[in-house]
Parts: structure tokens; C-alpha cells; sequence
């Protein structure tokens, strides 16, 4: 039954209609993108948010079954690796910022990937010290560090698994022997980088047909390689993957591309640890925004946007004020300066948290936005370091995967995990993409005689905008939220909070939300949507704009007292589903 359900499922996918809901008196969401909205998902012991209806599906008979949310991560995530590789997948890395509904606390796992231990800070430097084009360094073995997704699914299932281990690999590995049908979106962005995954055989073999045509939506594809894979993880666990004939052959196929070769070694790969690391919280109103540390910049730029909002009435502007977006864009602008500079892996650099997140500290970078323009200049603030530095020049593209999800015994999961670029290097092993994260460092290692905080090292994880998020009321978790979006992840997010916590709209209604994000100085406004709508009024107060496609991809999850409610983002094709 189960696999006839997935089966089902694949055409779904690609004919779907959702329910339409409204937000009165609010930018439409209706317009966002052009997608038609979602209706909001009711349930009351559990539920599962996640980016594609058969990993969400395979999710949810894993929670009915008794199982945990780690249990159902595992199976949501292995299937989501198969129908929407260009995104996520065991080849890649993975945070995780979990509740534990038994002890009451919240903690956070890193699975992000590990540069290869004789990469030196020059590895997107040419011959002439310049850097790389980007997909110069992503296309090829050069870009692959250690992926983390199969050491994050061990170690988390050693404390928190509930059901066999074999048994969380079983639909993914019945889906990718019986095949499933390619979705639009999939097969949109095979389309897109035809050139790019044509110059691998095995990728070209994978995602082409024998007559070279792209796939084509509705297109049963099997993935037999794929299912070898999981059962050799099923039956020996992560050293399966870290060891032996996997391992041989990811660590073959990153060293021979010989136009762009990588250092990945079996060593690396034996090396890999997990680490648990202590959650960063921020308070918003009443609220705790609790998410991923470093090496991940979510949770702290996510801080310090939200602590300077909250220096501003925004609960009585309203979104549809000219000035709650001023003060959004602006504490943005601020924080991701301050990210650009200190904001890398804390294992190799000293990273000031608690100076970036200090009361006194957002309230003086609040007290910059006392004007009705836009500031003319923005720059990092002053810290106390034992070090001085330069700021960051890494260039990070959205190709990300979030999962949300609440088991029947009140654990709380938020998960995103990413193989950095659309279909990531390119490189195709195994019946699995593995990742580019490495051109997730700067380029450029220092200037001007100033070290880069995220530049290559042996052994360093690169800095993320990932932001799996659990915002805390009370002590207790009422929402687990991310999104994939690259560094626009950060704004995703923020919005989302914000249009739900001060704007009072639904969960649902704020992922809906046409977005407004600005990170670097120019105002994006999403195409198709009435966020245009505003754009007349941030160029009156100084600011530059730019009209552009913003595929979010948010699912979250609103934790009442008696209930659950969940949303999914209607510009990609993931739902929430629960019982």
C-alpha cells in the first residue's frame, strides 16, 4: 500500500491544484510568483512539512507509524535526495536545531561539509591569483567537501531513533527501483543547465535520455544506483558510506575530472564527525528565535535584523507601510555586514557572538535607521577582536531543502540541507549529486593584508545561510520554520516571522507573503507580485530597485496547544501533511 500510495503520488506532483486563501488589506499573496496558494493543514498529534509531496507522504507513514521525527527525517530526506536532487541529498550537508520534548531543551547538529585536508586558501585562486569564474570552481571535483547528511542521519538516530534503521531507507529504495515521475520543476532546471550536467557521462546518462533530449516532465525515472546506495547504508550503517565501494567511488569521481580536479580523500571521508553545538537564541517581542550557530550565519544575522526591527512599531505600521520595510532592508543591510566580516566556522576563527547580538550593540545600529531615507552607507560595526579583518567575497546560490517536522510525542525538528548550487558540482555518483559547499568560502583568502574570517582551511566547514529555525514561547517550541533561497534564506525567514508575529497574518498567509529583501544595498522585489506595489515608495526614500524571480521555498510548522498547523511556500511543490 505504501509504495502504491508514493506511486500515486509522482503524478500529483504534476498536476497538483491547491486551495486558494486571502489576506485582506495585505500585499496579495495570490500574486506571489504566479503560484496559486495553499490552504493551510490542520492536525492535532503530528505532522511533516516538507518540499515534495512523496517525501512528505513517505514522512508522514513513518510518523503514523509511531516513529519520531528523526526517524521520519531520515525517510523525508532520503526521498527528497531522489525527486529533487538539484537541491539536497545524501551527496551533501545538512543543520538541524532539535527540541527534545523529554529533557525540554533545545540544541542544534552540525552535518555541513568538511574542506579536504591538503586544500590550501589559494583552491579558487588561478594561476595569476585572480579568482575563479564561479562555475569555473563549482562545475567539477574541485568544489566537493565531505558531505555530512549520512554521519547527520546516524548520529541523530543513535539518540533519537525510535523505528529499525533498515526500515527508514525502505521508500526512498522501493521509489527509486519502481521509478517516479519527474516533476515540472525538476525538469525545468535540468533544461536550464543542460550544458553544465551534459559534461559528465554519468550525470549526461542520468538526466538525459538515450536520444540526448532532456527529461521532460512526467517522465517515470528510475534510479536503481541510488537504491543500491541506501541499501548498503541500511545494512552497515554510516560506514557504509564513509568506508568501502561508496567512498572509493565518490573519492574516484572527484579526483578524476581532470579539467577541474578535487583533494577529496578516503581519509577525509573516514574523518567526518557530526557536531552538536549549542543553539543561538535572540529575542523578538516575547518570543525566543532560536537556530544554527557557526558555521552557519542564519540564526545570528536572523538575530540582529529582528533585535533592530524591534526598536520600531511595526506591529502598528503594518506591511503595508513604506517604513516597515525601510527598517526590514536597512537592519538587513546591517546585518549582513557584519556577517560579510566576522561570520565563519568558530572552530578555525573567532566568531563575537555575544558582541553581534548584545542589546546595547542592535540598539545602536537600530538608532542608524532614526531617518526617513535609506542609509546612504552601511559598513560592519566596530568589535573588539584579537584579530582585524577584511570582509567576505563568496558568492552562495540557492539549492536547498527545508524540513519541518512534529512527532506525536511533542519533538520538534527544523532541517535544512542543501547541495549548494543547482545540481551542485555536477558530478554524479553512485545514483547521487555531490555537492559544490567548498565555493561556499571566499575566493579571495585576505585583502589588503587582512585575512578572510571564511576562507579555505584544511578541515573548516564554509559558512552558511542556512537557517533551520525553532521559535520558542515560554520556554516551549510554537514554531519550526527554514527555507532553501541561498543567502536570501536570512530575509525569507525574517519575513516570514515578522509577518507572522507582529502582522498577526497566518503562518501560512506569511510564507505566502510577496517578498522584499534587501541584503547588499539594492531592494529586490519578487516578480509577478504586488511587492512591485512598493517599489515607487523605496525609490522615493533613496534606495535602489530591483525586479527579480524569488523562489523561496519556506515550510513551517505553528504549534498550538491543542493542534498543529502547517504551511507550505506555493512557489515550489512541497506541502504539509499530518494526522
Amino acid at each position: 500500500m505504501f509504495k502504491q500510495n508514493l506511486l500515486s503520488l509522482a503524478l500529483l506532483v504534476s498536476h497538483s491544484v491547491f486551495a486558494t486563501s486571502q489576506v485582506a488589506d495585505q500585499f496579495a499573496p495570490e500574486q506571489a510568483s504566479g503560484h496559486r496558494n495553499k490552504a493551510e493543514v490542520i492536525a492535532h498529534k503530528f505532522m511533516v512539512s516538507a518540499a515534495n509531496p512523496l517525501a512528505v507522504e513517505a514522512g508522514y507513514e513513518v510518523l503514523k507509524a509511531g516513529g519520531s521525527a528523526v526517524d521520519a527525517m531520515i525517510t523525508v530526506q532520503t526521498v527528497l535526495g531522489l525527486v529533487e536532487p538539484q537541491s539536497s541529498g545524501i551527496g551533501g550537508g545538512a543543520f538541524v536545531v532539535y527540541f527534545d520534548a523529554q529533557s525540554q531543551q533545545i540544541t542544534s547538529f552540525d552535518g555541513r561539509e568538511m574542506a579536504p585536508a591538503k586544500v590550501k586558501p589559494e583552491l579558487f585562486l588561478d594561476n595569476q591569483g585572480q579568482p575563479l569564474r564561479f562555475y569555473d570552481a563549482v562545475v567539477g571535483g574541485r568544489s566537493v567537501g565531505s558531505p555530512g547528511v549520512v554521519a547527520l542521519f546516524e548520529h541523530l538516530h543513535q539518540r533519537y531513533g525510535k523505528q529499525a534503521w533498515p526500515s527508514l531507507f525502505e521508500p526512498a529504495i522501493e521509489l527509486a527501483q519502481q521509478g517516479f515521475h519527474v516533476s515540472p520543476r525538476l525538469a525545468q532546471l535540468i533544461a536550464g543547465d543542460e550544458q553544465r550536467l551534459g559534461r559528465f557521462p554519468a550525470t549526461r546518462n542520468y538526466f538525459f535520455d538515450e536520444q540526448g533530449r532532456a527529461l521532460q516532465a512526467g517522465d517515470l525515472l528510475k534510479n536503481p544506483d541510488y537504491a543500491d546506495s541506501l541499501k548498503i547504508i541500511a545494512e552497515q550503517g554510516a560506514k557504509g558510506f564513509y568506508q568501502g565501494p561508496i567512498a572509493s567511488a565518490i573519492v574516484d569521481a572527484v579526483q578524476w575530472q581532470n579539467d577541474n580536479p578535487g583533494l577529496l580523500t578516503l581519509e577525509d571521508l573516514a574523518n567526518y564527525q557530526v557536531k552538536q553545538r549549542p543553539v543561538v537564541c535572540s529575542p523578538y517581542l516575547q518570543y525566543s528565535i532560536c537556530g544554527m550557530g557557526p558555521p552557519s550565519s542564519g540564526a545570528s544575522t536572523l538575530g540582529q535584523i529582528m533585535g533592530i526591527a524591534a526598536h520600531f512599531p511595526l506591529s502598528k505600521w503594518g506591511p503595508n507601510s513604506p517604513h516597515s520595510w525601510r527598517v526590514i532592508g536597512d537592519a538587513s543591510r546591517l546585518a549582513f555586514a557584519d556577517r560579510g566580516r566576522y561570520l565563519a566556522d568558530s572552530d578555525y576563527v573567532e566568531v563575537p557572538l555575544k558582541q553581534l547580538l548584545a542589546p546595547d550593540y542592535l540598539k545602536a545600529r537600530a538608532k542608524l535607521l532614526d531617518t526617513q531615507r535609506a542609509l546612504e552607507t552601511v559598513s560592519a560595526g566596530e568589535l573588539t577582536l584579537s584579530a582585524y579583518r577584511s570582509d567576505d567575497q563568496s558568492i552562495e546560490l540557492p539549492s536547498t531543502s527545508h524540513i519541518s517536522i512534529v512527532d506525536a510525542q511533542g519533538n520538534v525538528l527544523s532541517m535544512t540541507s542543501s547541495v549548494e548550487n543547482a545540481f551542485g558540482s555536477r558530478v554524479f555518483v553512485k545514483g547521487f549529486l555531490l555537492n559544490n559547499q567548498l565555493t561556499d568560502f571566499s575566493f579571495v583568502p585576505e585583502k589588503d593584508g587582512l585575512a578572510v574570517a571564511n576562507r579555505v582551511a584544511a578541515g573548516k566547514r564554509p559558512r552558511s545561510s542556512m537557517s533551520p529555525t525553532i521559535v520558542l514561547e515560554n520556554q516551549q517550541p510554537i514554531i519550526a520554520i527554514g527555507s532553501p533561497g541561498g543567502s536570501n534564506i536570512i530575509g525569507y525567514v525574517a519575513q516570514a516571522l515578522i509577518s507572522h508575529l507582529s502582522w498577526n497574518m497566518s503562518l501560512q498567509q506569511a510564507v505566502e507573503q510577496p517578498h522584499l529583501n534587501n541584503r547588499f544595498g539594492t531592494y529586490e522585489l519578487e516578480a509577478n507580485s504586488s511587492a512591485i506595489e512598493m517599489q515607487a515608495a523605496l525609490k522615493a526614500m533613496g534606495y535602489q530597485t530591483k525586479v527579480k524571480q524569488m523562489t523561496s521555498g519556506l515550510q513551517g510548522i505553528r504549534i498550538y496547544p491543542d493542534k498543529l498547523v502547517g504551511a507550505a511556500d506555493p512557489r515550489r511543490e512541497g506541502i504539509a501533511k499530518g494526522d
